[in-house]
């Protein structure tokens, strides 16, 4: 992130004079990764922030990708003994080197050997809490953390069972990115709604993250065994997340909850010459430019790749004649051709000004999602200046302001071309898409408008800096609500003839006086009394 100063984060006056005034916060986030991921990127980008305005900001993660200080991974792998590890090793050896079929089975019964408890959960569909690691939590930083800020949990890395005893320490903030925490197993539940009563019979065992067996029931009543020892200020970046997070087993553990959007830096994502930004990818000036990514854009298995590629051959088709080219960023492969449009894929970029000017260079952003919490990638292109054609599905319709689609009547608003920033349809409908993305294409005007409208809409709701305000400032106010809370307690359990002292504003606050107190004349030291500084009573 290129932020230099308090002002350039554009933080208001209020939390600025908090941040100068009182000592500063320390603040750790917890992640699955440092910077890959919508998660991972959210993560990545409120750290950065934090660092730059002084914050005392760690990072807790299970895999370290990038080779900054302030991110530590959680020791999982310290806490095995040798034989474990060598075990690990020779597994890591086989999976990596021999991809030939008598590894496989070598593979799971050394894993069996080296961890037989957990190997046994992991065969009966039980969720894999066992990281020891997360027991070491606070050994892993020079101070105790004010505010421990949880982002994605799953994937291998964090023990849930130790949610219990880190909230009753110290403030934990959830920030959801998807519905993992509210359902037995799954990431998100598409059309099954089991998970609001109790899961069990799962009809999508295959859902990341997969189990081999039915156990969700099991899971989903360990999860809500945690929750109810915990305490947690809940945030979401959608409306349509926070609505799942009230009707979930989590709710009776909430003490806060806020949506809080997400961010872009928009330092980096912003509109540019787009005659300029082609010729340094290489991408001719006449033709037209749709634009696609996600991580693993293929076999990802939230997004719908089959129906853009139906979506492209539509476009084609009715677009005869017209240079089109696709750009699917997210996963190598060879560039294919679909008729006179090419199709070209991009692997993943971890330079995200390397990534924005492939936004900067589209003349639309396609976004074919079967469900979707609230993607970075939208408020990217929107940044960029670029209109989007979307799936109305998840938080999807509170990024994109839609002009109303033929031929389909929503439920969520709509809106003219003075306002409007893309185009929503309905999920799997390549018919509706391709003409939503062909009006776009043969309508210039229209086009730059809503991109227009867009870049505007980003600074206005979708800026970075916003969320790192809101964010700090719930921060500042947690705090402060539970010191207040400690210092009623610790009064509450004083002997009551200490309460009275204390009432008579005789014990408290105090400084001591001369060791030659008693040399003093009663008129003296009733005089100190008064003014709190004599805290012995007359004799």
């Amino acid at each position: 992130m290129n932020i230099g100063s308090e002002h350039s984060l554009g933080i208001n006056t209020s939390l600025n004079d908090k941040l100068m005034r009182q000592q500063p916060l320390c603040v750790v986030q917890v992640n699955q990764r440092d910077h890959r991921g919508g998660a991972g990127r959210v993560a990545w980008s409120l750290h950065q922030a934090y660092r730059q305005l002084g914050i005392h900001a760690w990072l807790a993660v299970g895999q370290k990708l990038s080779d900054d200080p302030s991110v530590v991974m959680i020791p999982n792998a310290e806490t095995k003994s040798l034989y474990t590890k060598i075990l690990h090793k020779t597994v890591y050896w086989l999976q990596t080197l021999r991809k030939d079929l008598y590894a496989k089975p070598l593979v799971e019964m050394l894993l069996w050997v080296a961890q037989p408890r957990r190997q046994e959960h992991i065969r009966q569909g039980i969720e894999d809490f066992h990281y020891p690691g997360t027991w070491r939590f606070f050994q892993l930083f020079p101070e105790t953390p004010d505010i421990i800020h949880c982002h994605n949990l799953h994937g291998g890395y964090f023990d849930l069972r130790a949610v219990p005893w880190l909230s009753r320490q110290i403030p934990v903030i959830l920030t959801l990115h998807d519905a993992w925490m509210l359902s037995g197993h799954c990431a998100h539940s598409f059309s099954c709604e089991r998970w609001k009563t109790g899961c069990g019979q799962c009809p999508g065992l295959n859902i990341y993250p997969s189990i081999k067996r039915d156990s969700t029931e099991y899971n989903w009543r360990r999860k809500r065994v945690i929750y109810a020892k915990s305490r947690f200020y809940v945030a979401t970046p959608s409306r349509w997340l926070m609505h799942k997070v009230e009707q979930s087993m989590l709710a009776p553990s909430v003490v806060e909850r806020r949506v809080i959007p997400n961010g872009v830096d928009l330092s980096v994502f912003y509109p540019a010459d787009k005659k300029a930004v082609r010729e340094a990818l290489g991408i001719r000036s006449d033709v037209m430019v749709l634009f696609f990514i996600a991580h693993g854009v293929r076999k990802n298995i939230w997004k719908d790749y089959e129906t853009l590629r139906a979506v492209l051959a539509l476009v084609v088709k009715r677009m005869y004649g017209k240079g089109l080219l696709f750009i699917a960023l997210g996963e190598g492969g060879p560039s294919e051709r679909i008729g006179q449009a090419d199709l070209r894929f991009v692997t993943y970029q971890n330079d995200l000004e390397a990534v924005a000017r492939y936004y900067q260079a589209a003349d639309v952003y396609l976004h074919a999602a079967k469900v979707d919490t609230f993607p970075n990638t939208v408020l990217e292109s929107l940044a960029c200046g670029t209109p989007a054609v979307a799936t109305a599905v998840g938080g999807i319709p509170e990024q994109v302001k839609s002009l109303k689609p033929r031929g389909w009547n929503p439920k969520y608003p709509t809106y003219g071309p003075d306002a409007a920033t893309g185009v929503l349809v309905p999920p799997e409908d390549a018919e509706l898409m391709a003409d939503s993305v062909i009006d776009l294409l043969r309508n210039e005007p229209l086009r730059l408008r809503l991109g227009r409208n867009g870049a505007r809409e980003a600074r206005w709701q979708f800026d970075l800096n916003r969320q790192v305000e809101e964010y700090l400032g719930w921060y500042y106010e947690i705090t402060e609500r539970c010191k207040a809370e400690r210092s009623s307690l610790q009064m509450a359990k004083e002997p009551r003839f200490m309460r009275g002292l204390r009432r008579m504003n005789v014990l408290w606050p105090f400084r001591p006086i001369s060791v030659g107190h008693r040399e003093r004349s009663d008129d003296e030291r009733r005089k100190m009394i008064k003014q709190n500084i004599c805290p012995l009573p007359l004799g």
